[in-house]
């Protein structure tokens, strides 16, 4: 059974910076793409970035590029998120997932394209 595991949430101040953490377990990590997607209350489930299998290809969104960046270390099973230069918009559940196919040439920010999800961990940035 796949399980992915989020944390590094947390109450910051606007301008502050974070680094979120998914472990993951149950699929060979170092073949699939993983994903960031995060959602605030009352809005949809939105991608935040996504890496490659092999680190080799990342993609953002618009909202955060130049502030966040993901990365993934395979020999840990663990896909990271570090967020710098917080804004109160950022404030969500953040979820990391796990694309169903290995080795896949591109990422993607379709969810339907992910089997597996954590259960979120919480970021909050007041002004």
């Amino acid at each position: 059974q796949v399980q992915l595991v989020e944390s590094g949430g947390g109450l910051v101040q606007a301008g502050d910076s974070l680094r979120l953490s998914c472990a993951a377990s149950g699929r060979t990590f170092s073949a699939y793409n993983m994903g960031w997607f995060r959602q605030a209350p009352g809005k949809e489930r939105e991608f935040v970035a996504a890496i490659s299998w092999n680190s080799a290809r990342t993609s953002y969104a618009d909202s955060v590029k130049g502030r966040f960046t993901v990365s993934k270390n395979n020999a840990e099973n663990t896909v990271y998120l570090q967020m710098n230069t917080l804004k109160p918009e950022d404030t969500a559940v953040y979820y990391c997932a796990i694309q169903g196919s290995p080795f896949r040439a591109t990422t993607t920010r379709s969810r339907s394209e992910y089997d597996y999800w954590g259960q979120g961990t919480q970021v909050t940035v007041s002004s």
